[in-house]
């Protein structure tokens, strides 16, 4: 029997012989024209038939789907009966899918309300609270530049009263201090990278960046502790009363006359209220910020009115960012005043007593409940004020 490669070397032979290589040419010219052939035609099958098929193919009608009932901008095949561009615009929307991941919005390819969080955060909070940061410090250097110090009309008597216990100093010190941290680390974080950034560098930025963010976390949960413990301890006298209007009324004294006031005036309880309200709303985003993992989910359980936990983070990062600026832009203005804008009124904070005359140039009604308590010995009566005889 012959071997393989003996029948294959005939074969060969047989090819290569001359009346052989017509027969074989036209052989492979048939089977290309029918594949050819073939093809075009089915093409032109599908070409025809596309259209057509995708318009008046309609599933029985007693079929069951989880879809959209047919519509004019459903193409209908293996995606089902809704179009890419629809698909798409719906995802872009916020349609909801399934996931393995139980969690509430866990379903949402995309997002559409971070986009509107985005541009509200860049486009509107942003520019305006530095802008308003900036503006207040510029009315306070063009202020002190033309009025200077507010000085006392008299001269100091030698006499002091009893002002702040040491109850009181303690805690708004401390509070102060947080203030002060606080603001500088938000304002790195806020700020950082559109100010700080082309300053310093990209490596020193993400020291200084990474350093405020890890300081503002950690001293945060104490600032919630310290404003509840500064709304308790200087709530007393800090209600609003008819006075009040009136010291409103003549500008606190600078419109001209004298503008009477208890032992808080109005915008020292304005402060108050101010810093009280922002406190909070500080402390409650600021919470949600630190702990997103845990009091989203609480709170959803607690109430069905929550919003998703994407919407409420990105709530808590502008109140944050609107609450810090309005908080820190209004202590700009009572840091000046407690320090070089008033002559006295830090007294009250540091040593707890304050001068005959300043007590009554600036709160004559609380002067006057209070003088008889007035005293040359000065460290006596610092003595007081610390025990709380105020």
């Amino acid at each position: 029997m012959p071997s393989p490669i003996a029948l294959n070397a005939s074969a060969l032979r047989a090819a290569a012989h001359p009346a052989a290589r017509p027969v074989a040419a036209w052989l492979m010219a048939g089977v290309m024209a029918l594949l050819l052939a073939v093809f075009v035609t089915v093409a032109l099958a599908l070409a025809w038939a596309g259209p057509a098929a995708a318009q008046t193919v309609r599933p029985p009608a007693n079929a069951t789907t989880n879809i959209l009932p047919p519509g004019p901008d459903m193409q209908g095949g293996v995606l089902g009966n809704l179009s890419d561009g629809t698909i798409w615009h719906n995802i872009r929307k916020g349609a909801a899918g399934n996931s393995q991941d139980l969690r509430a919005g866990s379903g949402v390819l995309i997002q559409s309300q971070g986009d509107d969080w985005r541009l509200i955060r860049d486009r509107w909070v942003l520019p305006i609270a530095w802008k308003v940061l900036a503006g207040v410090l510029a009315v306070l250097v063009v202020y002190y530049a033309i009025r200077g110090r507010i000085k006392l009309k008299a001269p100091r008597s030698g006499r002091v009263i009893p002002r702040f216990s040491l109850v009181e100093r303690v805690v708004h010190w401390f509070v102060a201090s947080l203030f002060i941290l606080l603001g500088v680390t938000g304002l790195i974080i806020l700020f950082g990278r559109p100010f700080l950034l082309p300053l310093i560098g990209p490596g020193a930025f993400a020291v200084l960046a990474s350093a405020a963010l890890q300081g503002h976390n950690l001293f945060g949960p104490i600032f919630i502790v310290s404003i509840g413990a500064l709304f308790f301890t200087f709530a007393r006298g800090n209600g609003f009363r008819w006075v009040d209007l009136k010291w409103l009324l003549k500008g606190g004294g600078m419109l001209g006359g004298h503008a009477s006031s208890g032992r808080y005036n109005f915008g020292e309880k304005s402060w108050f209220w101010w810093a009280s309200l922002c406190g909070l709303a500080l402390s409650l985003s600021g919470l949600l910020l630190l702990f997103p993992d845990h009091l989203p989910g609480f709170l959803q359980g607690a109430s069905a009115e929550v919003p998703p936990e994407r919407i409420l983070m990105q709530w808590a990062t502008l109140v944050h960012a609107i609450a810090a600026t309005a908080f820190i832009a209004f202590g700009l203005g009572h840091i000046y005043l407690g320090t070089i804008g008033m002559e006295g009124a830090l007294e009250g904070m540091t040593r707890g007593t304050v001068d005959e005359t300043w007590a009554w140039e600036h709160h004559d009604l609380w002067y006057e409940d209070h003088k008889a308590g007035a005293s040359t010995d000065t460290s006596r009566a610092e003595v007081r004020a610390a025990a709380g005889d105020v």
